[in-house]
C-alpha cells in the first residue's frame, strides 16, 4: 500500500472518531455563548511566545472586546497546515476564524469547511468594496465563503542598471516593456551582450520553478490537470502547448546562452542571484523587495513591468492568503467573526489603518527596501484605505517612481490579463514535478521536451492524483 493511501486511511479514521466524539459530547447544536451571554469566537494562529507579536494581538483583544461588548476572544494556538486540517474539521474543532491561502480556498470551499459569510459582509457595506477578480476566487455559486487579506500578482522585476547598459531604459527611468516572452528572451540577450551578465534567471528547484513556470505555461495554452466526467482530476499537461512552454525554457540556455551557469536555483539562490546584480530580469511578485535586504541592492537599482504574455493569452498568477470561518460557526458568531477580521481589514481609512500603512512604509525605509511598488490590493480602487495607501506609497518613494511605473499601471488595470490562483490540487507536488522538467532540459541539449513531461504528467497523475481522497 502507498503512503499517501496509509495516510488518507488514517486521516479519515481520526477525522470519523473525533467528529464522533463531538457529537457525542455536546450535540450537533452546541451553545456559543458564555455564561454571560456574549458570542465566544476562538482566533486561530494566536502568537504562544511572549514578544511583540504577542502583545499586539492581546492589546487588539483588549480593544475590540471593549468596542464589541456582546462578544468574547477566546486565542487558539493552532496554525494552518493540511496534515492536521481535515481532521479538525471533519470533527468540527477548527478555530472560528483561521488563516489560510488562496492555493486551498477552492478545496476548503468545495469540501463545506468554511461558513458562508456573504451576509455579514453585506451588513457592514464590504462585500461590493472587494477587487471583484480576487473576490470570484473565494465565492461559490454566487455566495462568499472567505475574507481575503493579502495577495500579490507576478510581473516581471528588472535590475535598472543592467537595463539602462542594454539600451533598455526611456530617459524618465521608464523601462521598455516586453509586450510577450519572445521580447523577454530578446532583452535578456540585449543584457548578455552589453553587461556580460546573465540576461535572466530561472528557479530549476525546492518547487520554485514550477511554481514560476505555471504562468508562463498558462499563456501557453497549457492545462496542467481537469476534472473528467466522474469529478476526478486527470494531468493533462501531456501537450503540445506545455512542450513548446518547456522549449522556451530550454531555449533560454541553449539557443539564447542567457541563464546563469548553475543548474539547481532554489528559491533562496533565485533572489540572491538578481539581489547580487546577477542576471537582468526575473519573474517575481511586487513584494520583491523584501527578499533583496540581505543582499547588496539598493532601491534605485530595482525596478518592476507587467507581466509579459504568451502565444495564447496574457495571464498571471495571483496568490495570497485569507481568513475562513468555521463551517461550524453559528450566525452570531459569523457575525462577530467577520467584524474581528474587518477590525484589522477595511475599505475605510480608520485611524488603524493610517497607522498600519505608516509603520509598514517607515519599517521599509529603515531596512533601505525600495518603497514606489503599489501591491495588488484586495480592495477595489474606490477604497478609501487603497487610495491612502497608494498616496503614503507615492509620498514616501525613495527612488525613481518610473523604474515601478509599469508594474503599478498593471496592478491597477490589468486591461485583458486574466488573473488565476495557483493549481486547485496537490499544487506542490505539481511544482516538484515541473522543476524535476526544467532541470532535464537545462542539463541536457539533446532532451525531448515533450518525452520529458509526457514522463512527469504519468508521475503526477500516478503518484499524487489517483491518490486524492474524493
Amino acid at each position: 500500500m502507498k503512503k499517501e493511501q496509509i495516510k488518507k486511511i488514517i486521516v479519515v479514521a481520526v477525522s470519523a472518531i473525533m467528529a464522533m466524539g463531538m457529537l457525542t459530547s455536546c450535540g450537533a447544536g452546541g451553545s456559543s455563548k458564555n455564561a454571560d451571554g456574549k458570542t465566544v469566537i476562538t482566533i486561530g494562529d494566536w502568537p504562544q511566545k511572549e514578544g511583540t507579536d504577542k502583545d499586539n494581538m492581546e492589546e487588539a483583544k483588549a480593544k475590540f472586546e471593549a468596542a464589541n461588548t456582546d462578544v468574547e476572544i477566546k486565542p487558539d494556538a493552532w496554525t494552518f497546515d493540511l496534515q492536521s486540517f481535515y481532521a479538525k474539521a471533519a470533527g468540527g474543532k477548527l478555530p472560528t476564524v483561521y488563516k489560510t491561502n488562496f492555493t486551498e480556498a477552492s478545496q476548503i470551499i468545495d469540501s463545506g469547511y468554511s461558513a458562508d459569510i456573504t451576509a455579514a459582509l453585506e451588513k457592514y457595506g464590504l462585500a461590493d468594496k472587494f477587487n471583484k477578480d480576487i473576490l470570484n476566487l473565494v465565492s461559490k455559486d454566487g455566495k462568499i465563503y472567505a475574507f481575503p487579506y493579502a495577495v500579490y500578482a507576478f510581473g516581471l522585476a528588472y535590475n535598472v542598471d543592467l537595463m539602462e547598459q542594454a539600451g533598455l531604459m526611456e530617459a524618465d527611468g521608464t523601462p521598455k516593456q516586453p509586450k510577450d516572452w519572445n521580447e523577454v528572451a530578446e532583452f535578456a540577450v540585449k543584457i548578455k551582450e552589453a553587461t556580460g551578465k546573465p540576461g535572466i534567471a530561472f528557479p530549476t528547484a525546492s518547487n520554485f520553478g514550477g511554481w514560476i513556470f505555471t504562468p508562463l505555461a498558462w499563456s501557453y495554452g497549457v492545462s496542467f490537470m481537469e476534472k473528467d466526467s466522474d469529478g476526478k482530476w486527470q494531468a493533462t499537461f501531456d501537450s503540445p502547448e506545455a512542450a513548446e512552454a518547456l522549449q522556451y525554457i530550454k531555449d533560454l540556455k541553449w539557443k539564447y546562452n542567457v541563464l546563469p551557469s548553475n543548474l539547481i536555483v532554489t528559491g533562496d539562490d533565485y533572489y540572491k542571484i538578481f539581489g547580487t546584480n546577477g542576471a537582468g530580469m526575473i519573474v517575481a511578485a511586487g513584494d520583491v523587495p523584501n527578499m533583496l535586504t540581505q543582499y547588496d541592492m539598493k532601491p534605485e537599482q530595482i525596478g518592476m513591468m507587467a507581466m509579459p504574455a504568451g502565444p495564447k493569452k496574457h495571464v498571471t498568477l495571483m496568490g495570497g492568503n485569507l481568513y475562513a470561518v468555521s463551517q461550524a460557526a453559528d450566525e452570531d458568531q459569523i457575525d462577530a467573526a467577520v467584524r474581528w477580521i474587518m477590525n484589522g481589514n477595511n475599505p475605510e481609512l480608520t485611524d488603524k489603518v493610517k497607522e498600519a500603512n505608516e509603520k509598514e512604509i517607515s519599517k521599509k525605509l529603515e531596512d533601505n527596501q525600495l518603497v514606489g511598488i503599489k501591491i495588488m490590493s484586495v480592495w477595489n480602487g474606490n477604497a478609501d484605505s487603497k487610495k491612502y495607501q497608494d498616496e503614503v506609497i507615492e509620498k514616501s518613494a525613495n527612488a525613481n517612481i518610473n523604474h515601478v511605473k509599469l508594474y503599478n499601471d498593471f496592478m491597477a488595470d490589468m486591461g485583458e490579463c486574466e488573473l488565476r490562483a495557483e493549481e486547485p490540487v496537490c499544487a506542490q507536488e505539481l511544482y516538484s514535478i515541473l522543476d524535476s522538467c526544467i532541470q532535464a532540459v537545462l542539463e541536457d541539449e539533446n532532451a525531448d521536451c515533450a518525452e520529458v513531461l509526457k514522463k512527469g504528467c504519468s508521475d503526477f497523475q500516478q503518484n499524487y492524483l489517483d491518490n486524492l481522497d474524493y
